[in-house]
């Protein structure tokens, strides 16, 4: 919404309707309603149709009392659902008479109140087109100013203390406002009206340029070869944003401290810089990330749907996952072996300053060394990121809350996120029906790409992306959002989820804080809760009919104690029973195995083949000379022996051996999910004309999903010289079809037509969308995910919903403290 209360017309009372009898009531609403502008929404709507009352902040929402005749008052509800903000969502309007009140005159908007917390914080929100605007408009007050933003844009989660969201709260309350920024705080008509983190150049946050020395940087140390083409035009060097352009178009690197933490930036078209980069961040394959200035220049080297335009230039503006176009190239050293590139638009006024000349992207990565959590504090910056920048471009607005960039990709026909965090977290997710008077639960998430999931109010707040737990410092970081999120939401816990791994870091210091508080402790098993947060994504009822869940993923803790992730579960949130799987196969290695694929390829040619009877089908494989060249003997004894060598059903690993066979990153991966992002980046554009095949047989408990015969066509199209483009796709083919033809044989046995998938697997485009449109022409409903990912960022809300389901509907013989097979 954009227009301003005071330009619309109001309709006044004559003397004689304003002593007249009126009825009233109180209108509690729900949702995120709170620093979007909602309360003067409230104003303007109630002011036009001449309605007295009043409208506050308070820890459920937003209360609304007014005075009126029916038709008015209707009308008013009807209205400020269709004018309701852009950045707001109206959860619920609960509307209750009242009495025993004064009629007051006119309409107020009065101070927030604080009470219990029943509300949602506000994602951080991309710069809107009036405050972009306005820092482009040389005769504007804010012009150049990078920290421009009204009630329609600009931080909310990285800068709240507590709740209620009001200035004092928030990292803002250091910054007192000028006389013209506080006019338009208190101007109900103002855009700016109450936007917590309003300033000016006058009395807001500043921003400076310095090195690792924290000597002032006033102009770099010569003039660029090339540089953008405006600058000059920017009159006084001295303006930082001017000077640490200038220092990009040289090939420096420059570490950025933005909204939600620090980025390290550098040209894009720039290979030594590039190579620089990954040199001092020791981030040797992993892709950066992409920043441009308009979708103009995104469009240079990517394809761009109508739907990803939106997507980019959505409040949330995440990073957006397009297939290049074939025009200009850009260097190979942005994202080794991938098919896709990760670009995002300036999201914050001060990226926006920085790119606003450059017609070529910058890379916008993370600001950290390694798997660190990104840097948030200027000293902190400094002191890490030392070796890495060669200058700093920094402010002093804190940043209370790291919050990283969001990741989604169009699969399928809609938006999907790859990782939740700014733009996204933590907006509240309704539970679906059956879920509103479910107890207060803390769930802890997994091990990898870890969130938390908090239940209260019939609502789950999942957090932002926090990293991997392995590393001590996301783990501290980890255990600090804990608290954060506890005493934000005021919540009051009474039980704690935990993934049934017994080693996850998640999962103990679940534990000890349910010993250390007296709380109850579920675990519920790892596949289940992926399983559980597609069907919580999708809006499944409690009671709703069983469904067919399909969960891809790398590994799991298994009821048996062997490692999961090919599995089909029936039923619901209560209860999950195990009814197909994977083929398990030795992990020789255990850990190990999963960092190395080519252990991977030999134990599946152990199990699929024998490795004597492959050496000589394969004699002059490529593949069979090189695992000749390994310790294989020492391998086969292990794996007979069962000596570190835990069985998996894991299809993460089932590609990481298929790419290992195609020489993809056999001897070790550099980050998680190398071998199969690789492995599916090489198919691209390839229309197989069959798929490898799968046989299914029946085990004691459940069918088996065999993919022995696919090794051997593998291994034949590899002995007849079929390009390794071919056999990716001929791979990813036939385990889709599979992956159908098994979901429906077990769905339609059981009148089952839902399906839910979920698992990091079901990531990977190419095979999702074979198994979802194979589905769907057999006339199955499919569930995936869309508001949380489908990988172990999304596990928190499964085990959130699984658990408020037991303590809903207990299971007759489960008990909150164990894992049960078949249930947890």
């Amino acid at each position: 919404m954009t227009d301003h209360p005071a330009r619309l017309p109001s309709r006044a009372l004559s003397a004689s309707s304003a002593e007249s009898p009126v009825a009233a009531e109180s209108i509690r609403v729900r949702g995120l309603v709170q620093g979007v502008g909602f309360r003067p929404t409230v104003w303007r709507l109630a002011t036009e149709l001449g309605l007295q009352g009043s409208v506050r902040n308070d820890g459920e929402g937003v209360l609304v009392t007014l005075w009126g005749d029916a038709d008015a008052r209707n009308a008013f509800c009807e209205r400020l659902r269709r004018d309701c903000p852009p950045l707001a969502r109206i959860d619920a309007l609960e509307r209750t008479p009242l009495s025993g009140q004064d009629r007051p005159r006119g309409f107020a908007i009065v101070d927030s109140a604080a009470t219990s917390v029943q509300t949602g914080v506000v994602p951080d929100a991309a710069v809107c087109d009036a405050c972009a605007a306005e820092i482009a408009d040389p005769a504007n007050r804010r012009f150049r100013y990078a920290f421009t933003n009204c009630t329609h844009c600009g931080p909310r989660l990285s800068i709240v203390r507590a709740i209620p969201y009001d200035r004092a709260n928030t990292s803002m309350a250091a910054f007192r406002q000028c006389p013209a920024c506080a006019a338009e705080y208190a101007d109900p008509a103002d855009r700016r009206f109450h936007a917590q983190p309003n300033a000016c150049p006058v009395c807001g946050p500043r921003v400076w340029l310095q090195d690792a020395d924290g000597q002032p940087v006033d102009q770099p140390a010569s003039e660029p070869a090339s540089q953008p083409a405006s600058q000059a035009a920017i009159g006084a060097l001295a303006d930082p944003i001017a000077v640490a352009s200038r220092l990009l178009a040289q090939g420096r690197i420059l570490a950025l401290k933005g909204i939600g933490g620090v980025h390290l930036a550098c040209d894009a078209t720039n290979p030594a810089a590039i190579a620089e980069l990954r040199r001092r961040k020791r981030r040797w394959a992993k892709p950066f990330a992409l920043m441009a200035r308009d979708l103009d220049v995104i469009r240079r080297y990517c394809t761009v749907t109508p739907a990803e335009a939106d997507l980019l230039r959505s409040p949330a503006a995440p990073i957006v996952l397009l297939a290049p176009n074939g025009g200009e190239g850009l260097p190979s050293g942005l994202a080794p072996g991938q098919h896709s590139l990760g670009f995002m638009l300036p999201y914050s006024p001060l990226h926006r300053l920085l790119l606003q000349d450059w017609s070529v992207p910058l890379v916008m990565t993370s600001g950290n060394s390694s798997d660190e959590p990104q840097c948030i504090n200027n000293d902190d910056t400094v002191r890490r990121l030392g070796d890495l920048a060669d200058a700093f471009l920094l402010h002093d607005r804190d940043i209370v809350n790291r919050v990283d960039d969001s990741v989604a990709r169009i699969m399928d026909g809609a938006p999907r996120l790859l990782r939740r965090a700014r733009g996204h977290a933590p907006a509240p997710l309704r539970l679906p029906e059956g879920f509103v008077d479910a107890s207060p639960i803390l769930a802890m998430g997994g091990e990898l790409k870890s969130t938390l999931c908090l239940v209260q109010h019939g609502q789950a707040v999942l957090s932002q992306h926090l990293g991997d737990l392995h590393e001590t410092t996301t783990l501290l970081e980890y255990e600090r959002t804990i608290a954060l999120y506890r005493a934000l939401l005021q919540h009051r816990t009474q039980l704690v989820v935990v993934d049934a791994h017994p080693g996850y870091h998640s999962g103990r210091t679940g534990r000890a804080l349910a010993a250390a508080e007296g709380l109850a402790l579920l675990e519920v098993q790892h596949h289940r809760a992926h399983v559980a947060a597609v069907l919580a994504d999708n809006g499944w009822p409690l009671d709703g009919p069983p469904v067919l869940g399909i969960a891809l993923d790398g590994s799991g803790y298994g009821d048996d104690g062997s490692i999961w992730g090919g599995e089909c579960f029936i039923g619901g949130y209560r209860q999950l029973t195990r009814v197909a799987h994977l083929q398990p196969v030795a992990l020789p290695g255990g850990t190990q195995a999963i960092l190395e694929p080519w252990r991977n390829l030999f134990a599946q040619i152990v199990a699929g083949i024998g490795w004597e009877a492959f050496q000589r089908q394969y004699p002059d494989l490529a593949i069979t000379a090189r695992l000749r060249q390994r310790p294989v003997a020492v391998l086969s004894r292990m794996i007979a022996a069962g000596v570190n060598s835990p069985m998996t059903s894991s299809c993460g690993r089932l590609f990481d051996a298929v790419a290992a066979a195609l020489d993809i990153c056999a001897d070790g991966i550099r980050y998680e999910g190398q071998a199969a992002i690789e492995l599916e980046s090489l198919c691209q554009g390839i229309a197989p004309d069959h798929g490898y095949a799968f046989a299914l047989r029946a085990d004691t408990a459940a069918l088996v999903l065999d993919p022995s015969p696919m090794w051997r066509q593998l291994f034949d199209d590899l002995a007849e010289g079929v390009e390794a483009p071919l056999i990716s796709a001929r791979f990813h083919a036939g385990l889709a079809d599979a992956v159908v033809g098994l979901g429906a044989r077990l769905a339609s046995a059981r009148g089952i037509d839902t399906l839910a998938l979920s698992g990091g697997v079901f990531q990977n485009r190419t095979l999702f969308e074979r198994v979802s449109q194979g589905l769907r022409a057999r006339q199955f409903k499919v569930l995936a995910h869309r508001q949380v990912p489908s990988n172990d960022g999304g596990l928190a809300l499964g085990q959130a919903a699984m658990a408020a389901a037991r303590l809903l509907r207990p299971l007759r013989s489960s008990a909150l403290v164990a894992a049960g097979s078949g249930g947890g």
